[in-house]
């Protein structure tokens, strides 16, 4: 009987753990934007769920015009740390102008 019960719960760990899809936690893609006129910047296969603060994006100088090549929507924000009232949603595929302004995004 304990032989059973071993054998089922460790079949049922393993079923278990292949269920569960590798990729939840990651927009697969490019996450593209400037920091610069001509200096491009981008985050490759971004966590989900995560804030990330832009590298190249300063206090005085944002990063701008934005394109999320990712498979998750994008929810950047013009603060750092994923604060503030401003903020734009972006689906995949999404390209934005020059003149949106960000410093930070997080990937739903």
């Amino acid at each position: 009987m304990r032989l059973r019960n071993t054998v089922l719960a460790a079949v049922s760990a393993a079923a278990l753990v292949l269920a569960v899809p590798t990729s939840a936690n990651a927009a697969v893609g490019d996450f593209l934007y400037k920091v610069g006129p001509g200096v491009p910047a981008g985050i490759a296969d971004p966590e989900s769920g995560k804030c990330i603060d832009l590298f190249g994006a300063t206090e005085n100088d944002p990063a701008f015009a934005p394109e999320n090549f990712t498979t998750s929507t994008a929810t950047v924000f013009l603060d750092f740390g994923c604060n503030g009232d401003v903020f734009y949603v972006m689906n995949p595929g999404k390209r934005l102008g020059d003149r949106l302004k960000l410093r930070s995004v997080v990937f739903s």
